[in-house]
Parts: C-alpha cells; sequence; structure tokens
C-alpha cells in the first residue's frame, strides 16, 4: 500500500505565497513522475504541474511563472512552492505519483487534497 501524505494550505491573502508538501511511503520500489493537481468548486480537475523522476517539470499555463514544482527523491517528497497567489487559485490540490512497485506495475497514486484559499 502507498500512501500520499500532503501539508502546507490554508488561507493566504491575493499576492502571497503558500508550499505545499507530499511524501510518499509505502511499499514504493521507485517513483516516477509526480504532480499536482487542483479541483475548484464546479470546475473540472486540472493538471497544475507536474515533474519527472529526472527533473523535467511542465506548468499548467496558468500558473507559470508563479508555481515551481520540485522533488526531493532521499525523501520521496514533491513540493509546490506557490508565489503570487491569486484568488482564481483557490481549490483542492491533490498530489500524484506514478509508483512503481516492486512486481514493477506503476500505478497512479492520488493524495487526499489539501485545501489553498486566496482571499482578494
Amino acid at each position: 500500500q502507498v500512501h500520499l501524505v500532503e501539508s502546507g494550505g490554508g488561507l493566504v491573502q491575493s499576492g502571497g505565497s503558500l508550499r505545499l508538501s507530499c511524501a510518499a511511503s509505502g511499499s514504493i520500489f521507485s517513483l516516477n513522475a509526480m504532480g499536482w493537481y487542483r479541483q475548484a468548486p464546479g470546475k473540472q480537475r486540472e493538471l497544475v504541474a507536474g515533474i519527472t523522476s529526472g527533473g523535467i517539470t511542465n506548468y499548467a499555463d496558468s500558473v507559470k511563472g508563479r508555481f515551481t514544482i520540485s522533488r526531493d527523491n532521499a525523501k520521496n517528497t514533491v513540493l509546490l512552492q506557490m508565489n503570487a497567489l491569486k484568488p482564481e487559485d483557490t481549490a483542492v490540490y491533490y498530489c500524484t505519483a506514478d509508483v512503481r512497485s516492486i512486481m514493477l506495475r506503476v500505478e497512479k497514486y492520488w493524495g487526499q487534497g489539501t485545501q489553498v484559499t486566496v482571499s482578494s
């Protein structure tokens, strides 16, 4: 079993910053791509940022230049530094990880979600 535990969400004013973190634990042979999704009320879930095992990143256009995704492989952790936050960033943010098990199968796991609220 694999668990993704997220932290760092909260309430922040427009223009402020938050850093989300997500640590993977359990029966992990290796972690491939990791990322962050978000879902706002009444909206579809969208990919915010992703990072490959080699450190290649990609971002949604709406967050480019403001958010930075990184990973700490020693800690099985992915981070999302969010700067210059806007009210439209308000959403539940979900951590994901493509986990290779000891059986060498890759499954995408999801965290429980953490609320980010940006006030105007």
